[in-house]
């Protein structure tokens, strides 16, 4: 017995050390990024912006997919399935993490437990603005005019669960007033509703509404993130204009399967902060109006935890039921 016992003992110091030389040199093979978007949105540019210059420090290749469907739900839940080795990651985002676990029964995959977490990547936030005809003239004479007349605003957003849903929700709900949310299967199909006047408020994706404002076919009274954007850093926060931690934003991350080891996840950790910090990268996505963030992987973990509650609340107040 002692000796099939030592015999296991140093099976397992053996198998131990090929997979902490595996570890050491990650990686061998290609890797592959799964993106829960379609091509050319600003997940998946910066997926691919980060695939191309890990290969110029690994030269292992990586491949960027898009598992396109269920909000990001799908690419997320092919991770969290996958093994736990590096080469299967995700940019997964807060509406497949925060948001739709809040929304819907059946997700296949639990947030906390089955991911390992490397860093939140780039925070995209949404503008409010009001078309042209609106009389108010900044957000306390906007609230006013929507106490004053209920049915005067009416709002789209890209779909239940977005965050411009989330983030005319949450308005409504710090303000007491109420206005109507007309659901889009996009943005693209939004703005020509917005421009042509059937709507008059949006808590629209800053890319898209930006080159609007400056052109003076909208006008903003806010942006909703925690702090402002160098794209337009006149415009205050909406924690400036009075709401305390007012946040509705949409995020990205990278992130792999739960029990992914220390050692790979210290490496793509490190790879990914020397791509952030290389000033052509971050003026392309900086461009795209994208804020960086680059944290620790406790700090992105923290932020799943920390916002799923928080957006559980604005959903059950709102009565808010997913379409599905």
């Amino acid at each position: 017995m002692k000796k099939l016992a030592g015999a296991g003992a140093a099976l397992l110091l053996i198998l131990a050390g090929g997979f902490a030389i595996a570890q050491s040199g990650y990686p061998d093979k290609p890797i592959r990024i799964l993106v829960g978007f379609s091509a050319g949105v600003a997940p998946d540019v910066t997926s691919r912006l980060f695939g191309d210059k890990w290969n110029e420090t690994w030269a292992k290749g990586v491949a960027v997919e898009n598992v396109t469907g269920a909000g990001g739900n799908l690419a997320v839940l092919q991770v969290a399935k996958a093994a736990p080795d590096g080469y299967t990651l995700a940019m997964g985002g807060n509406a497949a993490l925060v948001i739709n676990p809040n929304l819907m029964d059946k997700l296949g995959y639990d947030p906390v437990k089955d991911f390992t977490y490397i860093t939140q990547v780039f925070i995209v936030p949404n503008l409010v603005v009001v078309t042209p005809d609106v009389p108010a003239k900044d957000i306390k004479e906007l609230i006013a005019l929507a106490k004053a007349k209920p049915d005067y605003f009416i709002a789209g957003h890209a779909g239940v669960g977005t965050s411009q849903h989330l983030g005319g929700e949450l308005f409504m709900s710090m303000t007491g007033v109420k206005f109507q949310q007309v659901p889009y299967r996009g943005t693209t199909q939004i703005l020509p509703d917005l421009l042509g006047g059937r709507l008059n408020l949006f808590f629209g994706n800053i890319s898209n509404v930006l080159p609007l404002v400056r052109e003076g076919k909208l006008r903003a009274f806010g942006i909703t993130s925690r702090k402002r954007s160098p794209q337009i850093p006149e415009l205050p926060t909406m924690e400036e204009l009075g709401f305390p931690s007012f946040d509705a934003t949409a995020w990205f991350g990278l992130m792999g399967p739960a029990g992914t080891p220390k050692p790979i996840v210290d490496k793509i950790h490190a790879e990914t902060m020397k791509v952030m910090a290389m000033p052509d990268v971050r003026a392309k996505l900086e461009s795209l109006g994208l804020q960086l963030v680059g944290n620790t992987p406790a700090e992105f973990a923290g932020i799943v935890t920390q916002e799923m509650p928080m957006w559980g609340k604005v959903i059950k107040d709102a009565g808010i039921k997913s379409p599905q």
